[in-house]
């Protein structure tokens, strides 16, 4: 059994793309693992313990929450679930929810419920119940499908419900902790569809993507499904693409003291200084000593040269770190292990007015060994 009360984050194990196994007529998107089945990498965990048992979170103690590192619009939620209480169990799954207030350990919506008798129902959202359909004592499964306002949940296979009238247009996921009044749950398998995103990298080779010098990209490799830098000199990584305003996810892990940056609508040869150009965002290893006198916007998360990561929330080298970059506009929003670092406007950062609306997406080449994994694009979130 691992204990952890204040998880590590960023792991997301390999990448599945197109459509999920639910009907024949299913969305496609960028799929993945919520949950490794070994951590809570990637969850936030407030007021209550959890611990990962058999393959499976086991909320074992307090009133508290754990929350997705990601906001998420449209997307399809797997997860399944049982409760160890023999009566009156109760917990909730959350989605589209912000964070607990501070003065209660939960959000006030959305959930689907896990009390006794309302299993899947959503309170406050008309026509989201059903009955009959768990079976008590043994593992259930919830597929929840959300797109626009609208949410449809299947239970244990069978079509429980389909509602409209979801209000918040994204939002986190959410395990509700009622260990007092409600007892322990266990949740395993929890798989989700990002239905606006698509894969970046396909796992298998540059597709995609091409050395920004024209040349063979030499010192970039695939190797196990992830997308590594080896550190040898060489290109900087380019997309074949330009984007405009977007929501771009990935991960990334360093060596110590390890450096290298994403390159957010630059011109085709990635400058990124100056009036006219893109914007770097930061990855950097700012905890070592080599880096000692950083300047405040030189920090992983920052918008390099302009605005700095507050606060500092990167993992030690070899942890994967999730990085999350929203552009809309001028505005930038840098999310960096489930954390917002950066949240500027042009109204508040002139020097961002003077910056690329669209432009070329890059990984930079610091001469140093970086891996990438997970890398996907959608559209900014609400």
């Amino acid at each position: 059994m691992k204990r952890l009360i204040c998880p590590s984050v960023a792991f997301l194990p390999l990448v599945l793309i197109g459509s999920l196994p639910l009907h024949a007529d299913a969305p496609t998107g960028f799929s993945y693992p919520l949950f490794d089945g070994q951590t809570l990498s990637g969850w936030q965990v407030t007021d209550c313990e959890a611990v990962v048992r058999d393959g499976a979170i086991l909320i074992e103690s307090g009133n508290g929450f754990l929350r997705s590192d990601h906001r998420y619009s449209d997307f399809v939620l797997e997860v399944e679930w049982k409760a160890l209480k023999d009566d009156a169990w109760d917990s909730g799954v959350f989605f589209r929810c912000p964070p607990p207030p501070k003065d209660r350990p939960w959000p006030e919506q959305y959930q689907a419920n896990l009390r006794k008798g309302m299993e899947g129902n959503v309170g406050g959202l008309a026509g989201a119940e059903s009955s009959g359909l768990i079976q008590p004592g043994q593992w259930n499964h919830f597929e929840l499908t959300v797109v626009g306002s609208t949410a449809a949940m299947e239970i244990n296979g069978k079509p429980a419900w389909k509602a409209d009238g979801i209000e918040a247009p994204s939002g986190y996921i959410g395990l509700q902790a009622e260990v007092p009044g409600g007892g322990q749950f266990l949740f395993r398998n929890l798989r989700v569809t990002e239905l606006q995103h698509e894969a970046l990298f396909n796992g298998k080779d540059l597709t995609g993507w091409e050395a920004a010098n024209g040349k063979q990209a030499s010192c970039w490799k695939v190797e196990d499904e992830l997308l590594i830098c080896t550190g040898e000199p060489g290109s900087w990584l380019r997309s074949l693409k330009e984007h405009g305003d977007f929501n771009l996810r990935l991960e990334y892990l360093l060596k110590p003291s390890g450096n290298s940056g994403v390159y957010c609508r630059v011109p085709k040869d990635g400058d990124h200084h100056g009036e006219g150009s893109g914007v770097e965002i930061q990855i950097l290893d700012d905890a070592h000593p080599r880096y000692a006198a950083l300047k405040p916007y030189q920090f992983a998360g920052s918008v390099y040269a302009i605005v700095p990561a507050d606060p500092r929330v990167g993992r030690p080298p070899g942890q994967w770190n999730r990085l999350e970059i929203d552009c809309r506009g001028f505005d930038y929003r840098v999310t960096h292990n489930g954390v917002v670092v950066v949240d500027a406007s042009a109204d508040s950062v002139e020097e961002l007015k003077q910056r690329r609306l669209t432009g070329y997406l890059g990984l930079q080449n610091h001469r140093e060994e970086v891996r990438f994994r997970n890398l996907r694009i959608g559209p900014p979130q609400p």
